[in-house]
Protein backbone atom coordinates (compact mmCIF):
# COMPACT_ATOMS: atom_id res chain seq x y z
CA UNK A 1 0.00 0.00 0.00
CA UNK A 2 1.51 3.14 -0.74
CA UNK A 3 1.85 5.51 2.17
CA UNK A 4 2.04 9.41 2.35
CA UNK A 5 5.94 9.64 1.54
CA UNK A 6 5.22 8.01 -1.63
CA UNK A 7 2.49 10.22 -2.60
CA UNK A 8 4.40 13.09 -2.25
CA UNK A 9 7.36 12.05 -3.60
CA UNK A 10 5.16 11.02 -6.83
CA UNK A 11 3.55 14.33 -7.16
CA UNK A 12 6.80 16.34 -6.87
CA UNK A 13 8.04 14.74 -9.27
CA UNK A 14 5.01 14.67 -11.76
CA UNK A 15 5.33 18.42 -10.78
CA UNK A 16 8.76 18.99 -12.50
CA UNK A 17 8.23 16.41 -15.38
CA UNK A 18 5.39 18.59 -15.72
CA UNK A 19 6.91 21.87 -16.04
CA UNK A 20 9.92 19.88 -18.25
CA UNK A 21 7.01 18.86 -20.47
CA UNK A 22 5.16 21.97 -21.31
CA UNK A 23 8.70 23.74 -21.31
CA UNK A 24 9.86 21.55 -24.07
CA UNK A 25 6.22 22.03 -25.74
CA UNK A 26 6.44 25.35 -25.94
CA UNK A 27 9.91 25.69 -27.65
CA UNK A 28 8.56 23.48 -29.90
CA UNK A 29 5.75 26.00 -30.53
CA UNK A 30 7.29 28.79 -30.52
CA UNK A 31 10.45 26.94 -33.20
CA UNK A 32 7.08 26.17 -35.40
CA UNK A 33 5.47 29.00 -35.25
CA UNK A 34 9.01 31.25 -35.52
CA UNK A 35 9.38 28.99 -38.97
CA UNK A 36 6.29 30.34 -40.27
CA UNK A 37 6.96 33.90 -39.85
CA UNK A 38 10.81 33.73 -40.70
CA UNK A 39 11.00 35.30 -37.13
CA UNK A 40 13.45 33.89 -34.72
CA UNK A 41 11.65 36.47 -31.71
CA UNK A 42 8.82 34.39 -31.82
CA UNK A 43 11.04 31.64 -29.90
CA UNK A 44 12.91 33.50 -28.36
CA UNK A 45 9.56 35.38 -26.67
CA UNK A 46 7.98 31.92 -26.01
CA UNK A 47 11.10 30.38 -24.27
CA UNK A 48 11.25 33.35 -21.91
CA UNK A 49 7.68 33.66 -21.22
CA UNK A 50 7.29 30.11 -20.38
CA UNK A 51 10.09 29.94 -17.96
CA UNK A 52 8.58 32.99 -16.53
CA UNK A 53 5.13 31.35 -16.10
CA UNK A 54 7.13 28.16 -14.76
CA UNK A 55 8.74 30.26 -12.05
CA UNK A 56 5.53 32.09 -11.35
CA UNK A 57 3.42 28.78 -11.38
CA UNK A 58 5.99 27.23 -8.74
CA UNK A 59 6.90 30.18 -6.58
CA UNK A 60 3.67 32.44 -6.72
CA UNK A 61 1.04 29.60 -6.90
CA UNK A 62 -0.72 30.31 -4.08
CA UNK A 63 -1.14 34.12 -4.95
CA UNK A 64 -2.25 33.29 -8.08
CA UNK A 65 -5.08 31.44 -6.86
CA UNK A 66 -6.14 33.80 -3.67
CA UNK A 67 -6.34 36.40 -6.05
CA UNK A 68 -8.39 35.02 -9.06
CA UNK A 69 -10.88 33.47 -6.04
CA UNK A 70 -10.98 37.26 -4.15
CA UNK A 71 -10.18 35.31 -0.47
CA UNK A 72 -9.16 37.25 2.18
CA UNK A 73 -7.64 36.02 5.16
CA UNK A 74 -9.62 34.63 8.21
CA UNK A 75 -10.05 36.86 10.99
CA UNK A 76 -8.58 34.79 13.70
CA UNK A 77 -11.48 36.44 16.10
CA UNK A 78 -14.21 36.17 13.84
CA UNK A 79 -13.20 32.47 12.52
CA UNK A 80 -12.26 31.21 15.78
CA UNK A 81 -13.83 27.52 15.49
CA UNK A 82 -12.22 27.21 11.79
CA UNK A 83 -8.87 28.58 13.49
CA UNK A 84 -9.02 25.62 16.01
CA UNK A 85 -10.51 22.99 13.85
CA UNK A 86 -7.15 23.77 11.27
CA UNK A 87 -4.92 23.60 14.24
CA UNK A 88 -6.47 20.23 15.89
CA UNK A 89 -5.78 18.62 12.60
CA UNK A 90 -2.48 19.51 11.54
CA UNK A 91 -1.63 18.79 14.56
CA UNK A 92 -3.03 15.33 14.67
CA UNK A 93 -1.39 15.02 10.84
CA UNK A 94 2.08 16.59 12.08
CA UNK A 95 1.68 19.53 9.42
CA UNK A 96 2.67 22.99 9.93
CA UNK A 97 -0.69 25.38 10.19
CA UNK A 98 -1.21 27.00 7.06
CA UNK A 99 -3.09 30.40 6.64
CA UNK A 100 -6.92 30.04 6.72
CA UNK A 101 -8.71 31.96 3.86
CA UNK A 102 -12.64 33.15 3.29
CA UNK A 103 -13.53 33.69 0.27
CA UNK A 104 -16.90 35.60 0.47
CA UNK A 105 -19.06 32.82 -2.18
CA UNK A 106 -22.68 31.19 -1.08
CA UNK A 107 -21.41 28.38 -2.89
CA UNK A 108 -20.60 25.50 -0.71
CA UNK A 109 -16.47 24.96 -1.93
CA UNK A 110 -13.21 24.34 -0.18
CA UNK A 111 -9.45 24.43 -2.17
CA UNK A 112 -5.71 24.14 -0.42
CA UNK A 113 -2.99 25.72 -2.64
CA UNK A 114 0.56 26.58 -1.89
CA UNK A 115 4.07 25.08 -3.20
CA UNK A 116 4.81 23.13 -0.27
CA UNK A 117 2.99 22.30 3.50
CA UNK A 118 5.40 25.47 4.75
CA UNK A 119 4.19 27.42 2.21
CA UNK A 120 0.15 25.91 2.29
CA UNK A 121 -3.35 27.90 1.90
CA UNK A 122 -6.74 26.42 3.25
CA UNK A 123 -9.66 28.48 2.18
CA UNK A 124 -13.42 27.98 2.45
CA UNK A 125 -16.00 29.53 1.04
CA UNK A 126 -18.97 31.40 3.14
CA UNK A 127 -21.53 29.30 1.76
CA UNK A 128 -19.78 26.08 3.01
CA UNK A 129 -19.60 27.85 6.63
CA UNK A 130 -23.69 28.18 6.42
CA UNK A 131 -24.42 24.89 5.95
CA UNK A 132 -21.65 22.45 7.58
CA UNK A 133 -21.63 21.70 11.48
CA UNK A 134 -17.99 21.53 13.30
CA UNK A 135 -17.75 17.86 12.71
CA UNK A 136 -18.57 18.16 8.75
CA UNK A 137 -16.40 21.11 8.64
CA UNK A 138 -13.60 18.97 9.65
CA UNK A 139 -14.58 16.29 7.27
CA UNK A 140 -13.94 18.68 4.65
CA UNK A 141 -10.85 20.55 6.23
CA UNK A 142 -9.07 17.12 6.84
CA UNK A 143 -9.08 16.17 2.98
CA UNK A 144 -7.84 19.43 1.88
CA UNK A 145 -5.19 19.22 4.71
CA UNK A 146 -4.13 15.90 3.00
CA UNK A 147 -3.54 17.30 -0.30
CA UNK A 148 -1.33 20.05 1.38
CA UNK A 149 0.37 16.69 2.58
CA UNK A 150 0.07 15.00 -0.60
CA UNK A 151 1.10 17.60 -2.65
CA UNK A 152 -1.50 17.63 -4.95
CA UNK A 153 -2.30 21.44 -5.16
CA UNK A 154 1.16 22.21 -6.21
CA UNK A 155 0.29 19.76 -9.46
CA UNK A 156 -2.82 21.26 -9.62
CA UNK A 157 -2.25 24.49 -9.83
CA UNK A 158 1.30 24.48 -12.09
CA UNK A 159 -1.12 22.63 -14.48
CA UNK A 160 -3.86 24.82 -14.96
CA UNK A 161 -1.02 28.12 -14.91
CA UNK A 162 1.20 25.87 -18.22
CA UNK A 163 -2.04 25.21 -19.56
CA UNK A 164 -3.58 28.33 -19.64
CA UNK A 165 -0.16 29.56 -21.16
CA UNK A 166 0.06 27.11 -23.89
CA UNK A 167 -3.51 28.40 -24.85
CA UNK A 168 -2.70 31.63 -24.72
CA UNK A 169 0.36 31.24 -27.04
CA UNK A 170 -1.65 28.87 -30.01
CA UNK A 171 -4.47 32.22 -29.56
CA UNK A 172 -1.81 34.88 -30.60
CA UNK A 173 -0.83 32.74 -33.58
CA UNK A 174 -4.36 31.88 -34.83
CA UNK A 175 -5.06 35.77 -34.80
CA UNK A 176 -1.73 36.42 -36.20
CA UNK A 177 -2.79 33.97 -38.80
CA UNK A 178 -5.86 35.58 -39.92
CA UNK A 179 -5.61 38.79 -39.37
CA UNK A 180 -1.53 39.79 -40.04
CA UNK A 181 -0.78 37.12 -42.49
CA UNK A 182 1.81 34.97 -42.89
CA UNK A 183 5.18 34.09 -45.07
CA UNK A 184 3.67 31.60 -47.49
CA UNK A 185 5.39 32.84 -50.64
CA UNK A 186 5.93 28.70 -51.23
CA UNK A 187 4.61 25.79 -51.33
CA UNK A 188 6.97 25.03 -48.11
CA UNK A 189 5.89 27.40 -46.12
CA UNK A 190 2.25 26.77 -46.64
CA UNK A 191 2.60 23.24 -45.10
CA UNK A 192 4.19 25.11 -42.22
CA UNK A 193 1.47 27.28 -42.19
CA UNK A 194 -1.37 24.76 -42.30
CA UNK A 195 0.72 22.73 -39.71
CA UNK A 196 0.86 25.75 -37.47
CA UNK A 197 -3.20 25.70 -37.53
CA UNK A 198 -3.46 22.48 -36.80
CA UNK A 199 -1.19 22.50 -34.02
CA UNK A 200 -2.71 25.64 -32.56
CA UNK A 201 -6.28 24.27 -32.29
CA UNK A 202 -4.95 20.50 -31.22
CA UNK A 203 -2.25 21.73 -28.22
CA UNK A 204 -4.73 23.82 -26.04
CA UNK A 205 -7.02 20.85 -26.15
CA UNK A 206 -4.34 17.87 -25.51
CA UNK A 207 -2.80 20.03 -23.01
CA UNK A 208 -6.61 20.61 -21.52
CA UNK A 209 -7.05 16.85 -22.05
CA UNK A 210 -3.89 16.51 -19.62
CA UNK A 211 -5.20 19.00 -16.77
CA UNK A 212 -8.49 16.97 -16.61
CA UNK A 213 -6.45 13.33 -16.32
CA UNK A 214 -4.43 15.27 -13.50
CA UNK A 215 -7.49 16.59 -11.53
CA UNK A 216 -9.59 13.16 -11.91
CA UNK A 217 -6.78 11.53 -10.52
Amino acid sequence: MATAYQYKDSNIRKTWALMTGFFVVVIMLGYLFASIYNNPGILVIAVILSIVMNIASFWFSDSLVLAMSGAIEADPAQYRDLHNIVENLVITAGLPKPKVFIVEDPAPNAFATGRDPEHAVVAVTTGLLSILNKTELEGVVAHELSHIGNRDMLLGTTVVVLVGFVSILCDMFRRMAFYGGSNRDNKASGYLFVLGIIASILAPLAATLIQLAISRK
